[in-house]
């Protein structure tokens, strides 16, 4: 009975362990801008290389855990959590996984907002998004 009580003592201890290790890798997942820097005066068109952890980069239609794509929003902010990420011209999807690309930006100075989203576009929301600042030269 002692040997049942131990076994099942280690089982529950693994899986408060397993859920706790899933837990602080959700919590460690974030995006990132590679390039340019926050503050970066640049060029257009704008060469913008993308950055994840703790999850993995994977096409539009993978719906798979812990996976999703990068969209970059142009002088605009997060997506909420959940909320399909628009279709328009301040909305730049990038649903076949790519990891870097060049966004054309008129003169001035603009806000860049990376967005890391499902396979379904659906936002993961501020919490994986990261905005920096450019200002573009003529």
């Amino acid at each position: 009975m002692l040997k049942q009580s131990f076994r099942g003592a280690v089982f529950c201890g693994a899986l408060v362990l397993s859920q706790f290790v899933g837990v602080a890798q959700a919590q460690s997942a974030r995006v990132y801008f590679v390039e340019p820097k926050d503050g970066a005066t640049v060029t257009s068109p704008v060469h913008v290389k993308f950055g994840v952890d703790g999850m993995t980069v994977a096409p539009a239609g993978t719906m798979t855990e812990g996976t999703g794509h990068h969209h970059i929003i142009i002088d605009g902010g997060p997506v909420p959590k959940g909320t399909v990420v628009p279709l328009d011209d301040t909305h730049l999807h990038y649903g076949k996984a790519q990891t870097e690309a060049d966004v054309k930006l008129p003169p001035g100075d603009h806000t860049l907002t990376m967005q890391f989203a499902d396979g379904a576009h659906r936002s993961y929301g501020p919490e994986m998004s990261s905005t920096i600042h450019v200002h573009v030269k003529q």
